[in-house]
């Protein structure tokens, strides 16, 4: 015979297992409970298609120009989608487009503003994150407001040669982008 309560004259003893199931229930209830408001969140990402259309197109703008680049698109969380290094490039281009193309998702600004930054301050920690370069020659790939990735160039004799071959690949893609 299980007693759940014993009746002592001015108190009433319960054994553990009347406390304890009930406990366990109500944690079970209270831990599966989602809070209020909560959702998934809905995020628009960078095709490849999208990416290599903007890697290829930077890559043919400069080189149009008679520049040999080196072209780096990044995604939504900085991770590298496409990288080309073009012919004739110095060894350092394809580390140096995807560094600027990282800091310019990073901080989703133009990398040369962050560059600027960086010429205004110089003791600004941000300049020492990995993967952080004050240099000019990636911008942001935006949906609206919001950054979704970028793009970074790198040998043109110049940051804003770099950067104006980045601007010609994501005007080219910016009815895709919407």
């Amino acid at each position: 015979m299980c007693v759940d309560a014993v009746d002592i004259p001015g108190e009433i003893v319960m054994n553990s297992r009347s406390i304890f199931f009930p406990a366990i229930a109500l944690i079970a209830v209270i831990s599966n409970a989602a809070p209020a408001g909560a959702e998934l969140l809905t995020l628009k990402a960078l095709s490849t298609p999208i990416a290599l259309s903007i890697a290829q197109t930077a890559y043919e703008s400069c080189v149009h120009q008679g520049y040999n680049v080196s072209v780096s698109v990044v995604g939504l969380e900085g991770q590298p989608l496409v990288s080309l290094r073009g012919d004739g490039t110095s060894p350092h281009t394809i580390e140096n487009s995807l560094r600027k193309a990282y800091t310019s998702r990073t901080f989703r600004i133009p990398s040369g503003e962050f560059a600027q930054r960086v010429k205004d301050n110089p003791t600004s920690g941000q300049v020492h994150l990995a993967n952080i370069v004050a240099a000019q020659g990636a911008l942001p790939i935006k949906t609206g407001d919001t950054v979704i990735g970028a793009v970074g160039v790198s040998g043109a004799p110049g940051g804003e040669k770099d950067e104006a071959c980045a601007k010609a690949a994501i005007d080219k893609v910016a009815d895709q982008l919407k």
